[in-house]
């Protein structure tokens, strides 16, 4: 007679089942990341879009009804496609319409030489070896000629042909964005409370309340870091115009990009100064270097640090920490995913160190 199948008691074989059904998840969840790696970057931009305009979307959402409210996803990821793609489009253009006066420039400089920017000789200190050089190099036309002869131009050849293949990928990446954008717009009711219930039986209570830190987290900085950095390029492009700077349409766009960035302002302003400094323009290019500096401080030290930290109740440091590591370690988006870790850090830490928590 063969022996009865021992059974295991029921809590025993629950727990078993309940680590079985986890360790599967699991595998599933690092598979599917594994297969859709190059994409997530592409989710992660949609979802932080999503969260940014979230609320903006529910107002418009209850004013339109009927067919227009159907379409409202679409309209809304569009438009945010729309406001990505159209600066790309214009420096594009402005560009392909300046290479030829580029071609132009290369070319009188090869037969006439470039002669030296007014004022530059006048500098204290650097200017009489800058001028010294500018005539032996590039004043003269056969040194000139030269020098640009000289120029290696395969390294320029191969660095355009991997912009472009790069710029394809993106482009498929950022459609990609759109469209999961969409379906974030229109399913994103339900994606809420399939979250909240996750976050309840994976977390307890504490699961919303980190959900909400995180979202309030991406929001504060999306405000602190886009908001205030198209502010930033508003200022500096006004600036632009008065004092001179040429292709200021083009100089706008590139400085308020750059001022999302860290660090990119100063780049964008000290490239406007340098090129007010070739025109000879030295009192505009050293205003606008002031200026930028100036705003720069204000920005970076009072008012973003007051929109994100409010947002997240993080100190200026963490902040700072949040978006420099972020970036390094997860590229561009990191700019928002590190604030946000940083802020569930800071929240994990005051829930464990406060003293009505220890008591409870």
């Amino acid at each position: 007679m063969p022996e009865e199948p021992i059974i295991a008691p029921a809590p025993e074989l629950w727990r078993k089942q309940a680590v079985a059904r986890l360790a599967f998840a699991a595998a599933i969840v690092a598979l599917a990341a594994w297969t859709f790696a190059e994409y997530l970057p592409a989710l992660g931009w949609a979802g932080v879009i999503a969260i940014a305009t979230w609320p903006f979307y529910v107002r418009m959402r209850a004013r339109v009804q009927g067919g227009l409210r159907s379409a409202l996803p679409a309209l809304f990821a569009i438009a945010v496609g729309l406001v990505f793609l159209a600066p790309i489009v214009g420096a594009g253009w402005l560009a392909g319409h300046e290479s030829k006066a580029a071609a132009l420039w290369l070319e009188a400089a090869r037969k006439n030489g470039v002669p030296l920017p007014e004022g530059v000789e006048g500098l204290k200190y650097v200017g009489p070896s800058i001028a010294n050089w500018w005539r032996e190099n590039l004043a003269d036309p056969q040194s000139a000629s030269q020098l640009i002869h000289n120029f290696d131009k395969k390294p320029l050849f191969a660095m355009s042909q991997h912009v472009g293949v790069a710029a394809g990928r993106r482009l498929v990446v950022f459609l990609f964005t759109i469209l999961a954008l969409f379906f974030l717009y229109r399913d994103g009711d339900g994606i809420v409370v399939a979250l909240a219930r996750l976050s309840q039986r994976a977390f307890g209570p504490r699961g919303w309340t980190i959900g909400a830190r995180i979202v309030n987290s991406v929001r504060g900085t999306v405000d602190g870091l886009v908001l205030v950095g198209l502010g930033e390029g508003l200022v500096l492009t006004i600036a632009y115009y008065f004092a001179g700077v040429p292709q200021v349409f083009l100089m706008g766009v590139a400085t308020a990009i750059g001022c999302i960035i860290p660090f990119g302002a100063f780049v964008m302003f000290s490239l406007a100064s340098a090129l007010l400094l070739y025109k000879g323009a030295v009192f505009a290019a050293v205003f606008i270097f002031a200026l930028g500096l100036v705003v720069l401080t204000v920005a970076d030290h009072i008012v973003r640090p007051y929109v994100i930290g409010n947002a997240t109740r993080l100190p200026f440091l963490f902040v700072l920490v949040g978006i420099l590591g972020g970036v390094e370690t997860f590229g561009m988006i990191g700019l928002f995913l590190g604030p946000a870790i940083m802020a569930i850090l800071v929240d994990l830490w005051r829930e464990a160190t406060e003293p009505h928590t220890l008591d409870a």
